[in-house]
């Protein structure tokens, strides 16, 4: 019980760590969170006008995701690594979502979700990307393509348990991180939705707008 306390203490702080804040803070001398959604997220520092940044974030938040439940693996070092991990990878997420370094107004967690995922479920975490990247190129809205993405998780590793044997574990807490994951990724996304259904949600591609925060 310690063990899993301290893992979800580093994943937390791990994750809450705003890459994309960061970044655009240090080689633009922005604020994120005044250009485009406000989102600190890879997607919004691509519209910022920064390629290289965006694609620098997303891969920041794909890893700090990764190496949380990596390091809550070593720590488990265990029978049951598959709780110790699954907590690792529920907090990294909430760190990311809430960041203490920002109020608690961090990102929507797909990337991070994403590196979590692919420590602890890779096929069906490739599975998704599948369907981020399907979806992406058809509509070219990236929040309806995480929302799709992230709904789908949970059934990608239900078919990978029943149809492929690929049993990456069981119990109540790592059901409930591929479970509770995917909801908040979702529920953080309701605004888009929101724009989704009136006609407003940004493409991607589109220009940066200065938010009306700025």
């Amino acid at each position: 019980m310690k063990i899993d306390w301290i893992a979800a203490a580093i994943a937390y702080l791990l994750g809450s760590i705003p890459f994309g804040y960061l970044l655009v803070r240090t080689f633009q001398k922005q604020d994120i969170r005044k250009t485009g959604s406000g989102n600190i997220g890879a997607t919004n520092v691509l519209r910022s006008g920064s390629r290289w940044l965006g694609i620098l974030t997303l891969l920041l938040d794909v890893a700090k995701g990764f190496f949380a439940v990596v390091i809550a693996r070593h720590l488990a070092a265990g029978a049951d690594a598959i709780t110790t991990e699954s907590i690792g990878a529920l907090f990294a997420v909430i760190g990311h979502v809430f960041p203490i370094w920002l109020g608690g107004k961090g990102g929507k967690g797909v990337a991070t979700a994403l590196g979590v995922f692919l420590a602890l479920a890779p096929l069906a975490a490739l599975a998704s990307v599948a369907v981020f990247i399907a979806a992406t190129l058809l509509t070219r809205y990236v929040s309806l393509a995480s929302i799709l993405a992230a709904a789908s998780f949970p059934v990608w590793v239900w078919m990978a348990d029943r149809l492929l044997r690929m049993q990456y574990g069981h119990g109540p807490i790592f059901l409930a991180s591929t479970l509770l994951v995917p909801a908040v990724i979702l529920i953080k996304h309701h605004k888009n939705v929101q724009r989704l259904l009136n006609g407003t949600e940004y493409r991607f591609g589109s220009k940066a707008k200065v938010s009306s925060a700025a």
